[in-house]
């Protein structure tokens, strides 16, 4: 399972013209489920995630996480992520989990996630979204969680 995870002062996804999650200061969350995810994955990506220390201490180094800071947590499914782009100019998206498990799986990570932290907003899967954010930093990882034994 893949997470693209950006420091916000502020983020939202518009769909339709109507704001469907917003959030203050917090981490936005791109998230994509490969072939193969499964629960397990989702929940280590969700550890790590909410433990990972991006945020500033009062040294201004990174040593606090979305935990300590209970900042907001925007989650935007985005299959993309997946994408095979190694040959060809056309990228191609076998790797990403099909439509209905990928589904699935960020239904999965949002009630893990609203579980455990106070504010979770998401994005929606399957529409076209507008995603719009302010990066603080800008502070951008990519955390990646692989299956141990893929079927």
């Amino acid at each position: 399972m893949i997470g693209l995870l950006q420091r916000v002062s502020e983020a939202k996804v518009v769909v339709d013209g109507a704001t469907v999650g917003a959030i203050g200061a917090g981490l936005m969350v791109l998230l994509c489920a490969e072939r193969y995810d499964s629960e397990k994955e989702a929940d280590a990506l969700l550890a790590k995630l909410l433990s990972y220390r991006v945020f500033a201490d009062v040294a201004g180094k990174m040593n606090r996480s979305i935990a300590d800071t209970q900042g907001g947590l925007l989650l935007v499914p985005q299959f993309t992520l997946a994408a095979d782009t190694q040959s060809g100019t056309r990228p191609s998206f076998t790797p990403a989990a099909v439509p209905a498990e990928g589904k699935r799986l960020f239904d999965y990570f949002v009630g893990q996630a609203r579980a455990k932290h106070a504010v979770v907003e998401t994005g929606e899967f399957g529409a076209h979204m507008q995603v719009s954010l302010t990066n603080d930093g800008p502070v951008t990882f990519w955390l990646q969680i692989k299956p141990q034994n893929p079927a």
